[in-house]
């Protein structure tokens, strides 16, 4: 069985520079990782690429050729990445051993993950190529600075949950760039009750039911928490939590050292 990270998020949210940091933490502590762009718009790299979507299908090519604009040509680059699945992607992936652990850095247009199914099929390819896989959603901690940003932040983290299928980490990442931490840690293990006044008084009385139901369905799915990221600081215990939905390491064989027997007096 392989290992994979799907590094998800909005433009701006720290995915390059998580899987940089991510890489520079595996290499110190003898741990073997590969990271693959996806991203066929990037051009500048941090960590050294395994595999480049860009040998595939270049975003400045698209927009040449097609006449597209960056949104679109994005759009065409990834669909024609689902196209060539069976080919270019299989292709490449047998290059790798069963138990590797690859990365794959995304784009980041929400609609890839939210509604277009895009990504979607590409993990259920790697589904079908045996890998167990987590999706790591990021969201820039400087972005939740009020309820209001909390609530839409959880609806585009859920719709990617929901649309992916997949286990899924939050990361609320940049946390060495936030000037008033309490602001933002509040909204790590918020109170529903909490949120929902808060929602009321920043917002008219016609949109008293709406924020109910909104608070009701982040409750609802407990799963939307966010894991505080700063890269300033280690990012094992992130690591960690990414390892435990995988189960990457629990087929390992158990290391036994042999100690000498205590000479008996």
């Amino acid at each position: 069985m392989g290992y994979a990270q799907l590094v998800i998020g909005p433009a701006g949210s720290g995915k390059s520079t998580y899987c940089s940091k991510l890489h520079e933490h595996c290499t110190t502590v003898g741990r073997n990782i590969h990271i693959i762009n996806l991203d066929p718009a990037a051009e500048n790299f941090d960590y050294p690429v395994a595999l480049d979507i860009r040998e595939l299908v270049s975003l400045d090519d698209v927009m040449e050729e097609l006449g597209l604009g960056p949104n679109g040509g994005l759009l065409y680059c990834m669909e024609h990445l689902e196209d060539n699945l069976d080919d270019w992607l299989t292709e490449e992936l047998d290059n790798y051993l069963d138990d590797d652990y690859l990365v794959f850095d995304c784009p980041g247009q929400i609609e890839l993950f939210s509604h277009v199914p895009v990504l979607k099929n590409f993990v259920d390819h790697l589904k079908r190529k045996n890998f167990s896989i987590c999706a790591v959603y990021l969201l820039d901690s400087q972005f939740m600075t009020d309820v209001t940003k909390f609530i839409s932040g959880c609806m585009s983290s859920l719709s990617a949950m929901v649309q992916l299928e997949v286990p899924h980490v939050n990361i609320l990442s940049k946390m060495d760039l936030v000037a008033k931490k309490k602001d933002v840690e509040d909204f790590l293990n918020p109170e529903p009750q909490v949120l929902l006044s808060e929602l009321n008084q920043r917002m008219a009385p016609q949109f008293a039911k709406l924020n109910k139901s909104l608070v009701e369905l982040v409750d609802n799915y407990g799963m939307v928490s966010f894991v505080p990221l700063n890269l300033r600081k280690a990012t094992s215990y992130v690591l960690a939590q990414i390892d435990t939905c995988i189960q990457y390491g629990e087929d390992a064989d158990v290391k036994i050292k042999d100690f000498d027997p205590e000479d008996e007096d």
